[in-house]
């Protein structure tokens, strides 16, 4: 086999693998950054309940449409994300319940009534769409959703880049020149919750994620400023999605979970091989103490 054949045949031939991974790479650009932004402000396993948060939405649009209908179960996702982070912070700050408490809540409650709606209705091939997503079957129209959502991501945090940096560091800074941090925190959820929609039309409300938080952890091992965490974040997420297609394509194994284990592969590389990996660390000689 060529280099020809195995790296860029797929995407010549096949319109599919194509679209696949234009909407994988666009993917990985938006939710790229705003993971390590997530990283950055401990909100790891809240990125995580999101993503089952939108499944209710996604499910009552499924249902209201009649079939999978892309622009219902985006409506109905992210209208679905948005209340469980609302809800989320209400009971945080009116109960002694903390907010990753709340939210492991909602999102436990938001994942089974989803799963009901989806099996009431549809059938078990219905469910495996919206559970696991299915990049190969992706069409121009979600190609047009996922990167609206890139593009507007972008613009978004290039805009509010100085405060959301400032509220994720020092939260009490903002507040007390009132530089409306809850504004900016309601604003980056919004964009956490609108990347987790794109993703879920691709890899599914499990899987959707993953293109968030493993490319961003491989860049806080090699990164050094925010913006360069933010690029390698991108870049591996893309990457991530070009090789997973390939692999899937000669194999023949699913798409969604090939990308997010090269993504994990990349992840375990640089726990080893980064500068703040584990091999560098341990050998790494002290400093001559004169």
């Amino acid at each position: 086999m060529s280099l020809y054949s195995a790296l860029a045949l797929p995407f010549v031939e096949y319109g599919f693998m194509r679209r696949a991974l234009l909407a994988s790479i666009s993917l990985g650009l938006g939710a790229g950054p705003v993971g390590v932004i997530l990283m950055l402000r401990r909100m790891s396993l809240v990125g995580d309940a999101m993503s089952h948060a939108v499944l209710p939405g996604a499910a009552i649009g499924f249902l209201v449409s009649g079939g999978l209908s892309l622009f219902a179960m985006g409506v109905g996702g992210v209208i679905a994300g948005l209340s469980v982070a609302l809800l989320s912070g209400m009971v945080s700050r009116g109960t002694p319940l903390k907010e990753d408490a709340s939210f492991a809540t909602f999102y436990l409650a938001s994942l089974a009534l989803g799963v009901l709606i989806v099996s009431l209705r549809g059938s078990n091939i219905d469910l495996l769409h919206v559970l696991f997503g299915t990049i190969l079957s992706i069409d121009h129209q979600a190609i047009f959703m996922v990167g609206g959502i890139t593009s507007f991501t972008l613009i978004a945090l290039a805009l509010i880049y100085r405060p959301l940096v400032a509220e994720c560091f020092d939260p009490s800074f903002l507040r007390s020149v009132r530089g409306r941090g809850a504004l900016y925190h309601l604003l980056f959820l919004f964009l956490l919750v609108i990347n987790l929609v794109a993703g879920f039309q691709t890899l599914g409300t499990l899987m959707s994620v993953g293109m968030m938080m493993l490319p961003a952890a491989v860049a806080q091992l090699w990164g050094r400023t925010l913006l360069g965490m933010a690029v390698i974040a991108a870049c591996v997420a893309a990457f991530s999605g070009f090789v997973g297609l390939l692999i899937s394509y000669h194999l023949e194994l699913a798409s969604g979970p090939t990308i997010i284990l090269v993504a994990t592969a990349l992840y375990l590389l640089s726990l080893l091989a980064a500068p703040s990996g584990v091999l560098l660390r341990r050998f790494k000689r002290p400093h001559l103490a004169g």
